[in-house]
Order: C-alpha cells, then structure tokens, then sequence
C-alpha cells in the first residue's frame, strides 16, 4: 500500500474545493483547459492500458457486457449529480433543503474512479484521477457556497468527497489480493464497469466543453498534452 496514492488523491480534491475561498473571479476558462487535459489523459489511459488489461483475463468475453453497463450506470448517476463530476455549476432550487443526491452521486462516481488504482503500476492513471477531481471538487464547493452552504459544512463535505477515491482505491487492493470477501475473480468485471464509466466521462468532457463543436487553439494543445503524456507514460 502507497500512502502517497492516498495523499494525492485526497488533497487534490480537498485543496481544489477548498480554493473556492480563495478565487475571487472567474476562473472557468482555466478549469476548463484542466478539464480537457483530464478528460484527454483518462481517455488515452483507458484505451491503452485499463481496456487491454480487462480483456486479458479468462472472462474477457464478459467484458463488454460490463463497459456498457458501466457506460450506462454513469448516465444514470447523472441524473442526480447533474454533471457536477464534469465541473459544472448549478444552483440548487430546493430551499435549505441538502443537496443529498447530488452528494452522494458523485461520492459513489469518486469511489469507483478510485478501483483501477490498485492495477496502476506505471502511476499513471493517478495524476488523470487526481486532476479530474480538483474541478470537480470546485464546482461541488461552489454548488454549495451558492445555496449558502458555508464553512464547516462546505469543507466537511469537499472532504468527504475527497476521501472517496483513497477509499475506492483502498477497497480494490483488497479485492485484487483476495483479503476483502475473497471476489478477486470478479475484478476484472469490476473494471470493466469503471472502464465504462471512465469513457462516459472522458468523452462528455471532451465534446461537451466545446463551443458549437469547435475547438480553440489552447484546447486543443491541453488536450494533445493529456494524450502525448499518456502514451509517454506508457512507453517510458
């Protein structure tokens, strides 16, 4: 076990809902470049590593089924996080009343983003993770800060969402090693679920950031830097 997954993980979500305090403008043209870098980094991981390796296993012919139920799980999430895991805002229209299902929709999405880290040898798909959660992290934050959630409560729920990943990633390592309830023949269709999930995101961010499908020219390069970063990874 690497405490320094655990760290990063945690305090980059924490440390990026946190920075709400802190910016006092408009800061969405550069969330959304860490977007798209995110967004291009988690594609490429998936494609040349997390897909492959699902597929090497004895029950790779199950596999797909998998992808696409994870594809479709996220599309459900959705309909409650409303797109708060892509860095997106929205003002909460119920009162005082908790966001409850937004919370626990993207605490569930963090947790499972958290799996693939145990089969991370390379350490590669931990820094796409880690900057994936830090706009998300914002946005939860700003969501909340904008229906006058403040405080203590505001950092007790970015944290609470910046724990769920070193707990996704804490509970694969027992499911890969067998030490948690003996399913690690199931991992792989485990991953195969988190591989769909990872798609649904990664491409969402991607086509979705741009304005009338058009891509300018620092898009592009943060999106081409996510990708050569990945296949460098990969080879070296």
């Amino acid at each position: 076990m690497e405490i320094w997954k655990f760290l990063i993980l945690f305090f980059s979500a924490f440390l990026g809902g946190a920075a709400i305090f802190l910016v006092k403008s408009d800061k969405s043209a550069l969330l959304k470049l860490i977007l798209s870098f995110s967004g291009a980094y988690l594609f490429a991981i998936t494609v040349l590593h997390l897909i492959p390796e699902a597929y090497s296993g004895s029950d790779s012919e199950q596999i797909g089924i998998f992808i696409l139920a994870g594809f479709l799980f996220q599309v459900l999430l959705e309909q409650f996080s409303h797109g708060v895991e892509h860095g997106h805002i929205h003002r909460h229209h119920e009162g005082r009343q908790f966001p409850w299902g937004i919370m626990f929709s993207l605490c569930l999405h963090a947790f499972l983003e958290g799996m693939p880290l145990a089969r991370d040898r390379q350490n590669e798909l931990i820094f796409g993770i880690s900057l994936h959660h830090i706009p998300a992290a914002f946005a939860l934050a700003s969501m909340l800060l904008q229906n006058h959630y403040r405080g203590t409560l505001l950092l007790i729920c970015v944290g609470i969402f910046a724990f769920m990943a070193p707990l996704g990633y804490y509970v694969s390592l027992g499911l890969s090693n067998g030490s948690i309830g003996g399913v690690e023949s199931y991992f792989n269709k485990i991953m195969g679920l988190v591989i769909g999930i990872f798609l649904h995101i990664s491409t969402t961010i991607l086509f979705e950031s741009s304005v009338d499908h058009k891509v300018n020219k620092r898009k592009m390069i943060a999106v081409l830097l996510g990708i050569s970063i990945a296949l460098a990874g990969g080879h070296f």
